[in-house]
């Protein structure tokens, strides 16, 4: 990659796509991070730079607000040449459609679907203009069931799946390559680590580390690959095993999570209620 040149990664300030960031910043390539406001992307962009003598820049914006994108999207064109974009960020829950509200749905869409979208859109023209560029878009191994209790999450995540799909070949006589991924479960915080256990078989059946995910992704996409497989072995479970039979697997799973939300918050508020007694 050209000492000029950055590679955008969005949700970078944990997860896989800080991981990701790291593994890109150890190709000694320049980043420009994205995420939400206080998450300290300033710092670990401090850190990246120090250890790997890279630039990092940060920015922080909320991208399920489509002018957010349009400003990010302005202030890169102007003052970058970009040869990677990465869409990571992205939104989900275990939740009953009927008990979600109206911005909870409205987020998953907006970030998973109007930001992948129209951040590639408007970034797009500044890839085609580089000898060579790598579009990845984090899609999920949700997006191959119809999932109850999540719902829109797997049905935003199969339209990442779909969109770079359609786009790869749009764009084969172009110099841009587009990649998709799909990662199962990850471990990232102590509150979701535990959670994956209480899943059991099926859980750790899926689950994977978003160290190993980063590493593999940013390998297969500067292979120019443009399917990314991170667990062959659900991956071919997900694709050939019934609907019915994935739907009922998986939602019973989001169900019991759901349960045992409801059980910890009623048990967090006896004891509130009894400490002020």
């Amino acid at each position: 990659m050209s000492e000029n040149k950055y590679a955008i990664v969005t949700g970078a300030s944990q997860g896989m796509g800080k991981y990701i960031a790291l593994e890109l910043a150890r190709r000694n390539i320049n980043l420009i991070l994205i995420s939400l406001p206080d998450q300290e992307l300033d710092s670990f962009c401090k850190t990246l730079a120090s250890d790997f003598g890279i630039e990092a820049i940060a920015y922080e914006t909320d991208l399920c607000i489509p002018e957010s994108i349009t400003a990010l999207s302005r202030w890169v064109n102007e003052n970058f040449e970009i040869d990677i974009l990465i869409n990571n960020a992205g939104l989900g829950g275990s939740m009953k459609f009927t008990d979600a509200q109206t911005d909870y749905i409205n987020k998953i869409i907006q970030l998973n679907v109007t930001a992948t979208s129209l951040l590639t859109h408007l970034l797009l023209p500044n890839l085609i203009r580089q000898k060579k560029a790598y579009i990845l878009n984090i899609s999920s191994i949700a997006a191959l069931a119809p999932i109850g209790y999540k719902t829109v999450y797997p049905a935003s995540k199969a339209f990442v799946h779909s969109f770079s799909r359609g786009l790869r070949y749009e764009l084969k006589d172009t110099n841009v390559l587009v990649s998709v991924a799909h990662p199962g479960p990850m471990k990232t915080t102590v509150e979701n680590s535990e959670r994956l256990d209480r899943q059991g078989t099926l859980g750790k059946f899926l689950m994977s580390t978003p160290e190993r995910n980063a590493r593999i992704c940013v390998d297969y996409l500067l292979k120019g690959k443009s399917l990314i497989i991170l667990n062959k072995l659900s991956w071919l479970v997900m694709n050939y095993a019934p609907d019915w039979l994935k739907t009922r697997l998986i939602s019973e799973a989001s169900k019991k999570e759901i349960l045992e939300q409801y059980t910890e918050y009623k048990k967090a508020t006896r004891r509130t209620v009894s400490l002020k007694e």
